[in-house]
């Protein structure tokens, strides 16, 4: 079983704080839907960016040029909510939303249920 790694909320607080403000506003939302959907998650940086651990990954964040991306850390996710996301780009394992056009709350939510879930069903 992988160790997890010990909270880094300064390491995140770091990151988003170098973003410009449409971005830091944009992913500091998505961090809010993640620490109150899954309040035990624990926060930290992988390969560079903000990551969230809760009995294995569940989700993480990033900000590129021209949009930021929710990396659900698992491409059969994508392929659950398909359906959901037609209107966004997304690839096996990224979906890529913008300032301008968020994530739903209710569908990040759902996702990281999803996650949640998926992870305590592998760990039976």
């Amino acid at each position: 079983m992988a160790k997890t790694k010990p909270n880094d909320t300064e390491g995140v607080n770091k990151y988003i704080s170098n973003l410009p403000v449409e971005q830091q506003i944009a992913l500091e939302r998505v961090r809010q839907i993640i620490k109150n959907t899954v309040p035990d998650a624990q926060e930290y940086l992988s390969y560079k960016m903000p990551a969230y651990h809760f009995h294995g990954m569940i989700g993480g964040f990033a900000a590129f040029k021209n949009h930021c991306s929710f990396f659900p850390w698992d491409s059969k996710t994508i392929d659950v909510f398909k359906d959901e996301l037609t209107s966004f780009k997304t690839s096996a394992g990224t979906i890529q939303f913008t300032p301008e056009k968020p994530l739903p709350e209710e569908l990040l939510q759902k996702i990281l249920r999803y996650r949640v879930a998926s992870n305590l069903e592998k760990k039976k």
